[in-house]
Formats: C-alpha cells, sequence, structure tokens
C-alpha cells in the first residue's frame, strides 16, 4: 500500500511539472480579463472566446508562435506585463500618455467611449443627474479616471470598483450601485438581451485599443506589421462584424493602417 501511495504521488507530481512546463512552453503568454464580453470571456464549454483571443490568436499563427491565454484581473494586466510574468495583455485596453510612459502598444485596432447605464426603472437620465449617487467603475480602467476626475463636477457622492462588467451589472440591478461608467461597445453587447437596463450617456473619449507590452518586447514590431497586414485583409472588419454585428467604417482604427502610438 504504501508502495503504491508513493508511486501514485510520484505519477501525480511528474504530471504538475509537465502541465507547469507546457503552459511556460508557449511563446507568448498573454492576460486577458476573461469576463470583458464580447473582448474576451468563457463561452458554455468554458473556452475562452472572443473579438482580441480571435485576434491574438491570429497574430500569433501568422507569427509562428503559441500562446498561452492567462486570466488576469484588469488591473492586474500593467504589473504583469511589467514584470514579465506575460507578453502581451488584451482586454479593451485603452491607449493614453501615462501608460505610454512606461508601456508600449502596437497600433490600435478599436474606437471606443464611455457610457453611463442605468435601470430603466430610474430617474437617471443623463451625467448631471449622478450627484448624490452611487456609481460603478472598473478598477484602473478610462471609466475609473472619468469618474474620479469628474466625481466634484458631477457631485457623485461614491464610485464602487469592479473587477469586470458583469458584477458591476448585477449590483446595478440589485441596487447597490445607481449607474455604472465603463467602455460603451462592452455595455451595449451585454443589455441586448437584458431589457432592465439602458445606455442614458456616451461620453466622448475618443479611446483607442490596442494590445499592451513591454517596451522591451522584441516581437512589438512582428505584431504591429501583422496589424496592418490583418487590416488590409479585412480579417480585423470582419471579426467586428463577428462579434458586434456591424462592420466598421473605413475611417476606424478598425479598418485603417495607423502609426504605432509614441508620447
Amino acid at each position: 500500500m504504501k508502495f503504491k501511495s508513493f508511486a501514485a504521488r510520484l505519477v501525480l507530481s511528474v504530471a504538475a511539472v509537465s502541465g507547469a512546463t507546457s503552459a511556460l512552453a508557449a511563446d507568448w503568454v498573454v492576460g486577458a480579463n476573461i469576463g470583458n464580453v464580447p473582448w474576451e470571456f468563457q463561452d458554455a464549454a468554458g473556452k475562452f472566446v472572443g473579438f482580441e483571443i480571435d485576434l491574438v490568436n491570429e497574430v500569433a499563427k501568422r507569427a509562428g508562435k503559441t500562446v498561452q491565454i492567462e486570466n488576469i484581473p484588469f488591473n492586474g494586466l500593467f504589473p504583469a506585463v511589467q514584470s514579465g510574468r506575460i507578453q502581451i495583455a488584451v482586454s479593451s485596453i485603452t491607449i493614453t500618455p501615462k501608460r505610454l510612459e512606461s508601456l508600449a502598444f502596437a497600433q490600435p485596432y478599436y474606437d471606443s467611449d464611455q457610457s453611463l447605464s442605468v435601470l430603466k426603472t430610474t430617474k437617471i437620465d443623463k451625467l448631471e443627474d449622478l450627484s448624490g449617487k452611487t456609481v460603478g467603475v472598473d478598477t484602473a480602467s478610462t471609466g475609473d479616471i472619468y469618474a474620479t476626475e469628474n466625481t466634484a463636477k458631477l457631485k457623485i457622492a461614491k464610485i464602487s470598483r469592479y473587477e469586470g462588467l458583469a458584477p458591476a451589472m448585477l449590483d446595478l440591478a440589485a441596487g447597490r450601485i445607481d449607474g455604472y461608467i465603463s467602455d460603451i461597445p462592452a455595455v451595449e453587447y451585454y443589455i441586448k438581451d437584458k431589457p432592465q437596463y439602458k445606455v442614458v450617456a456616451r461620453i466622448p473619449t475618443n479611446e483607442r485599443y490596442s494590445f499592451m507590452f513591454a517596451k522591451t518586447f522584441t516581437d512589438a514590431g512582428k505584431i504591429n506589421d501583422i496589424l496592418t497586414t490583418l487590416k488590409k485583409e479585412g480579417f480585423i472588419s470582419a471579426t467586428h462584424k463577428k462579434w458586434f454585428g456591424s462592420t466598421p467604417p473605413d475611417s476606424s482604427s478598425t479598418a485603417r493602417v495607423m502609426d504605432v502610438p509614441k508620447l
């Protein structure tokens, strides 16, 4: 019995080491805030799917690289890239001057704004109605930045921070927050079959999303060149139609080849 027990433990140990080695063997470990619908989330079978999952997998395939997707909360993506734990981060990450100080991005592939969503039963119809209210945001997101910078102007009573859209929307439904400020495409996708919610304000922030990586990432140029090819071939526009149901305008960063963002 003792021998069999030892043997069984040995097999499990070897399997564990083998599994760890397999994960570490990926050329690119990609961090993603899984649950960020429709950018990256799990389908009914538990598979990681979404607009950016399709995109990063296609880029990796054309680069001849293997990929390991790792589920990381949005706020954890930044230190994960800087520490080298992951090579690439995706999660509808907005390119900002502040982020460009310490991190790098490929050319953008999506244009966006923020939004204020509420319950249809509420009396909140515009941003100015947030006076004395509790607002939900995603931690460290551009929605968080907007709400924080405009707390005094809008007289927001409290900001509640979340790690993803779904828990925030559930708290909105339960009345624990009065409104939710977040990326408009993700919210519109989420509420399309949930009639209790409505978007009452589009907040123009002129955001653009892209892959984020360390300034020293050696495959950055290769990724950017592949994104250029995918735009010219119409792959990214077709992926946009698959997930959002519409073809992006030719003037958008989804379709138009753009420069690599710099300070």
